[in-house]
């Protein structure tokens, strides 16, 4: 949803970090927002505990032009709580339910003037308590990365006529020729949507469906996307969707398969988990997304699974127009994990009923309550987005609980993709799909016994230290190779023997692990400084072709 009016609060604001709430009458120096104070981008390369705060302040001016009726705040996520003042009033408090990693809105109306003070007050328990907060661990080390803090994602500004577009839900019904789009205001008027140079009348807050001749499906080889325009009354934005539908069938040999458009399609992928070495969960710029994504498509990759972050929302949109896939990871929380429950299931690959909250780490009511919040709150935030397939709700045990409860919870919420209920071990035997981890171990394909779809959700992880290009003396991998010529062997041998026979017999898809390093983990098929590209993309292409057209 793109308006004209914006106004960005990106860039040098003033920090302090102190161990109490008090407002400090000094602040330390500056902080390039919207990179975490822990990141090289910010310029302060200091870890916030979870016992301190994290002071912002920012001074602007506003053209009266700007200032319209309804003036708002926008935060593209604040990790992991925040108290905001704004010409020292109050505007937010402190609110876990937020979450860490999804953006929120303030209306500042009645507060916002032509000069202005912005003061934000961060706190941040990181992995010390049940609350989201995805790798991140204050102790880092192999698979759990440096803690970062604060605003991480845009900040910016837009004001709006008094009634406006307050947000779009857009569904294709690619069955029947149609897209439903619900245009969401504070009173039901009529509004005008223009496609394809025709305009058409209709209410807000009730669902529109507009016919669409001759579909062009919009699939990774051809990523069709339609434009359209929302007016109401002296507000307008500008958005658009695409023809595509999710579902599950059965091919001409009698295997099970994932589908796109009615015709089945195998998806390999990649593990994305967003990791940037000079901006950490940050990335350092737009144009890094596209890279990642170009390189992926490169390989002949079709889906990448941003694993266990939300994504900045320019990611998404390049999927959209580029033509990428997207599983999309919710972000896990929890008490400690067990060691006996996420790291010994890899090599035994025991289940055990995730009722047990305490062995989850699910010992906390509000915590679990948390996480269905959560739960609507990233689909709600990303449910436009023609590019993302499929859900996953949890990863290898972490912080998972009641999956037979939360599967109809999710399935009400978003019925139009798939969905991930169990991803790795502690399968509960429900949902669609059957879903492995396999590191330890040869490969070898069996039918699942409730007749799912099975998919590798990860795989590989083989590992090459390039020298320079390393984040530090640690070489955290599944299979450690020397040299690129003995990972490339592996690597074809690896799909030659393995997945592709394993796809020929039904398996659907599969991800490998993983995009780039990350930090301790030296398994990404590019360095974390992305400089270093460790596989020919060419010979990758040629294995991920084959995939596809089984």
């Amino acid at each position: 949803m793109r308006r004209d009016s914006y106004f960005s609060l990106n860039g040098e604001w003033e920090y302090a970090i102190k161990d109490d709430g008090i407002m400090p009458r000094q602040y330390d120096g500056l902080i390039i927002v919207p990179f975490s104070p822990e990141s090289p981008l910010s310029g302060v390369n200091k870890t916030l505990m979870p016992h301190q705060f994290l002071f912002y302040r920012r001074k602007f001016s506003l053209d009266t032009s700007f200032i319209k009726d309804k003036t708002m705040l926008h935060f593209g996520a604040i990790d992991q709580v925040a108290r905001i003042f704004l010409n020292g009033v109050m505007v937010q408090d402190f609110d876990f339910s937020i979450g860490g990693f999804h953006p929120f809105s303030i209306d500042i109306s009645k507060h916002v003037k032509t000069e202005n003070e912005l003061i934000i007050i961060v706190q941040d328990v990181t992995d010390t308590s049940y609350h989201a907060r995805g790798k991140q661990k204050l102790t880092r080390g192999q698979i759990w990365y440096t803690p970062q803090s604060g605003i991480f994602l845009p900040v910016w500004l837009e004001s709006v006529p008094r009634l406006h577009v307050k947000e779009l839900k857009i569904t294709p019904k690619f069955d029947e020729n149609q897209v439903e789009i619900i245009v969401y205001s504070d009173e039901n008027v009529e509004l005008k949507i223009t496609f394809n140079n025709q305009d058409y009348l209709t209410l807000s807050n009730q669902p529109f469906l507009l016919d669409i001749e001759q579909v062009i499906p919009w699939t990774p080889d051809q990523p069709h996307l339609y434009p359209f325009r929302v007016s109401l009354g002296e507000d307008g934005v500008d958005s658009y969707f695409a023809m595509r539908k999710i579902s599950v069938g059965t091919d001409a040999l009698g295997h099970k398969r994932l589908y796109l458009n009615n015709k089945p399609l195998f998806h390999t992928g990649l593990l994305d988990q967003g990791y940037f070495h000079e901006g950490y969960l940050t990335p350092p710029h737009d144009q890094a997304l596209v890279d990642d994504i170009m390189l992926a498509k490169k390989m002949g990759f079709n889906v990448l699974r941003k694993h266990i972050k939300i994504e900045w929302e320019r990611f998404y949109y390049h999927c959209d127009r580029l033509g990428m896939m997207v599983w999309q990871d919710f972000v896990n929380g929890g008490r400690p994990y067990s060691f006996m429950t996420v790291n010994v299931p890899a090599i035994l690959n025991l289940h055990v009923n995730d009722q047990k909250y305490r062995r989850f780490g699910r010992q906390d009511a509000a915590g679990r309550q948390d996480f269905y919040e959560q739960s609507k709150r990233t689909i709600h935030h990303l449910y436009n987005y023609p590019s993302i397939v499929l859900w996953t709700v949890f990863n290898e045990g972490w912080g998972q609980f009641d999956a037979k409860k939360l599967l109809p919870f999710i399935e009400e919420l978003d019925n139009t993709r798939l969905i991930d209920i169990v991803s790795g071990w502690h399968d509960q035997k429900v949902g669609t799909l059957k879903s492995e981890h396999v590191y330890f171990r040869k490969y070898r394909y069996h039918k699942d016994r409730l007749n799912r779809v099975k998919v590798l959700s990860e795989f590989g992880g083989y590992s090459l230290k390039v020298p320079g290009h390393f984040f530090s003396s640690a070489n955290f991998g599944y299979k450690r190779f020397k040299s690129k010529k003995a990972l490339t062997t592996a690597f074809v041998k690896l799909y030659e023997e393995q997945i592709i026979p394993a796809a020929k017999k039904g398996l659907a898809a599969a991800i490998y692990t993983q995009v780039s390093d990350v930090e301790d983990e030296l398994n990404g098929l590019v360095t974390y400084d992305r400089q270093v590209i460790k596989l020919d993309p060419e010979i990758v292409n040629q294995l991920n072709t084959t995939l596809k057209k089984l």
